[in-house]
């Protein structure tokens, strides 16, 4: 087999893949694929081996092609790879909707339904079916000839904005820096932080420090740089990203792009009967419609502003009486905000930092997999990887038995999508002779190491890790042997961040944390004060936390739903005057970098965050119920959850978990918006 893309039963050859293997790749999977629905819908097969296999091995053959190229798009970009990704897109778009409006396949699987054996098949392979059914539905295979190539069309359109739109985000973050050969801007900054900037001036053959838009270069800015003005400017040049405004101005403006990707939207939803894009979004999801999205959002933005409102009161006045800033900003709010949690809980940020160095965080993590869930993380330095950061574990059972394998990659880095996700590399398959563990990516954006210096990972990062653990584990545990549901794949978006918020929680646990911890200098787990101080901060700034997330999905809904007009510059200000408590410039331009919403799986679904976390919240207390580290639970949570992908729907599975419906009183809990709460 001379091209590895091909190669999908074994782990992508990163090493040998190269952007012109991209099409002719593609060019035998799509025939491949057009031969097998060609061969059932002139077979009409009325069995499940002959209706269905087929055609599910033939969409598991691209999508083992496209995952191992949108990785590679997503941390090691390059001007070829990023063509050859963009046809390949199109393609694959092109020929979904070649298949997903195909009447006549679509009628083979109707009647696969009505046959005398299909109740008795297992509930994955029915739902697996009825799961597709579905989708040729909202693919417009019910529409007059006009109607569905126009919404074919609309669909090409569509993925070629949002690629378009990622790749402006990702040219505007790499395209800023600043400079700095006065080590007196960087008061404020670690050691650690300076060493990664001395690093970046290096790589580009400059001296003195070199600031960037990447996330651990922000966050590190605004939040301990002394320097006003650099503050200002890093706020600046992140928030104008990809816009009309800021140092690149008009230079990967995403304005028309979301104009026409809206529009896109509207026109699709009404080709398929629904009154907005909002609609469309909720025809997949567990809640019912906008009213109760909306309902949701309002009551828990009702229960957070006054506390949030409190909070940014206390903010000005100590800036004001601390700090010398009469008149705090939003590039100041991250500052004043760490020092003050420095003054009242004397949390000192980078002493946390110096307890977790990635090695150390990495040790834990396998120890608690192994204590939660019983099992081992076994490196495997042989196989083959895309770039020096990343490296492959098997996941294995306490026996020994490999059952599954998952791929790091920690670091931010030039070319690297910002942000933390995880992604399928490989599905389980369990089907005759050929059978594959599924294989999951986990990626990170953290600082990296830098000349003597360790990587260090806040708190924060700390959850993050553990957050997209929760998504890999998803993957990973799946015993559904039908890829189009196992797993995250098919599961409701609004349900998604269960296990993966459930998770974050455990990065609370004093021994859970010491477990993790280990001083990179001396090697001592993280202190028994520190951690205390950590606790009593937990909830500190959590009402303007909330309210934020809130006005990103009132924000995302209402720009669909097309109440409050088109102009989303519009829209985030009315959101704004509604709920948020910091107020950027009139120059700001958040909605322009919002990958989220615009070129990723959340378009009028960002609520499902906090509609997912009402799951998790009370999820995790039945692991707090039984001690927290406890097999059974963990067991059990596992098997009703975790394993069933979309085989049963997700609330479902949460009642089995659980044993009744999740109270919400456990999430508000979570950021301290209940009495008593901790």
């Amino acid at each position: 087999m001379t091209n590895p893309l091909l190669d999908t039963l074994a782990l992508p050859r990163f090493g040998d893949i190269r952007p012109d293997q991209i099409a002719p790749a593609l060019d035998q999977a799509l025939a491949d694929h057009r031969a097998v629905v060609s061969r059932i819908v002139a077979n009409r097969p009325t069995d499940f081996a002959d209706a269905w296999l087929p055609l599910e091995r033939a969409d598991t053959a691209i999508a083992g092609i496209w995952s191992a190229v949108t990785h590679l798009q997503a941390v090691a970009d390059t001007p070829e790879l990023r063509a050859a990704y963009a046809a390949g897109q199109a393609r694959l778009v092109e020929n979904h909707l070649q298949v997903m409006q195909n009447q006549a396949l679509y009628e083979v699987l109707v009647a696969l339904t009505k046959t005398a054996g299909f109740e008795a098949r297992p509930d994955a392979d029915r739902a697996a079916v009825e799961h597709l059914i579905r989708d040729f539905k909202l693919s417009g295979v019910a529409l007059a000839p006009e109607g569905r190539d126009r919404f074919a069309a609309i669909s090409v359109e569509l993925s070629q904005l949002s690629t378009a739109f990622g790749n402006a985000v990702l040219d505007a973050t790499d395209a800023w820096f600043e400079h700095v050969e006065d080590e007196a801007i960087l008061a404020g900054l670690s050691d650690a932080d300076r060493a990664m900037f001395a690093q970046t001036a290096k790589a580009k053959g400059l001296d003195g420090w070199v600031v960037t838009l990447q996330m651990p270069s922000v966050n590190a800015v605004l939040t301990f740089a002394e320097d006003r003005g650099l503050r200002e400017r890093v706020y600046a040049a992140s928030g104008t990203r990809a816009s009309d405004q800021g140092p690149h101005a008009g230079q990967f403006d995403n304005s028309g792009r979301i104009a026409d990707i809206l529009e896109r939207r509207r026109e699709g939803a009404r080709l398929l009967g629904f009154a907005d894009p909002v609609a469309w979004s909720l025809a997949t999801k567990m809640a019912s419609d906008a009213s109760a999205v909306l309902t949701f959002l309002r009551d828990l933005a009702a229960r957070a502003k006054p506390a949030a409102e409190r909070e940014m009161a206390t903010l000005a006045d100590y800036a004001a009486s601390h700090l010398g800033i009469a008149d705090l900003q939003p590039w100041d709010v991250a500052y004043v905000a760490e020092r003050m949690r420095q003054a009242l809980y004397s949390v000192d940020e980078q002493a946390v930092r110096a307890h977790f160095p990635v090695e150390r965080v990495l040790a834990g993590w396998e120890r608690l997999l192994e204590r939660l869930f019983g099992v081992l993380l076994i490196a495997r330095p042989d196989v083959a990887v895309y770039h020096p950061d990343a490296f492959y574990y098997d996941v294995a059972d306490e026996e020994g038995a490999v059952f599954a394998g998952v791929y790091l990659d920690l670091h931010a880095r030039a070319g690297k999508r910002g942000g933390a996700w995880m992604a399928q590399a490989r599905p389980r398959l369990n089907d005759g002779n050929i059978q594959r563990v599924p294989v999951a990516y986990l990626v990170c954006n953290f600082a990296p190491k830098t000349d003597g210096n360790p990587a260090l990972l806040s708190h924060k990062e700390v959850v993050t890790f553990l957050h997209e653990t929760g998504h890999c584990l998803h993957h990973l545990f799946t015993q559904v042997d039908r890829p189009g549901i196992a797993g995250v794949s098919g599961f409701e978006w609004d349900a998604i961040e269960l296990p993966s918020q459930l998770m974050e929680d455990f990065a609370w646990d004093r021994d859970v944390l010491r477990g993790m911890s280990g001083h990179y200098r001396t090697g001592a787990p993280l202190p028994d004060a520190l951690f205390e101080k950590l606790l009593a901060a937990r909830h500190f700034l959590s009402g303007m936390f909330v309210v934020r997330q809130v006005e990103f999905a009132l924000f995302d809904l209402l720009l669909h739903l097309g109440t409050l007009g088109g102009d989303p510059m519009a829209v985030i200000e009315a959101v704004r005057n509604e709920v948020a408590v910091v107020r950027p410039p009139a120059w700001h331009r958040f909605p322009h970098a919002f990958t989220h919403i615009f070129a990723g799986g959340y378009a009028s679904g960002y609520y499902s965050y906090l509609w997912a976390e009402v799951l998790a919240a009370d999820g995790f207390q039945r692991f707090a119920e039984a001690g927290l580290i406890d097999r059974r639970v963990a067991r059990m949570f596992r098997d009703e959850v975790l394993s069933r992908g979309a085989s049963r729907p997700a609330a479902e599975s949460f009642r089995a978990f659980r044993g009744r419906d999740a109270d919400p009183a456990a999430m508000l809990a979570r950021h301290g918006l209940t009495p008593n709460a901790r």
